[in-house]
């Protein structure tokens, strides 16, 4: 049976944690289907804080390996949807 893996990712330190999460994002984008960003905005600033949303493709080892990579970066929270196809 086939399984549906969603990530969420909870940035807490935009400016200082996205480039080490690009760098994981970059690393595994071939198990990357879909990714959604989400953070607030204002006419007066911008919110460090924010939301990635994955939707992964491919082998269970190589996604299990990314959200253990990014699990690994201070200021992250990572939290795992699993839905069987």
């Amino acid at each position: 049976m086939s399984k549906r893996i969603i990530l969420g990712i909870q940035i807490t330190n935009r400016v200082d944690n996205v480039p080490e999460v690009q760098k994981v994002l970059s690393q595994y984008g071939c198990n990357i289907r879909t990714r959604l960003g989400l953070h607030e905005v204002a006419q007066s600033a911008c919110s460090e804080h924010g939301l990635l949303i994955i939707e992964t493709y491919g082998d269970d080892a190589a996604i299990h390996a990314m959200e253990a990579s990014l699990q690994n970066i201070k200021g992250l929270v990572v939290k795992k949807m699993e839905f069987d196809c």
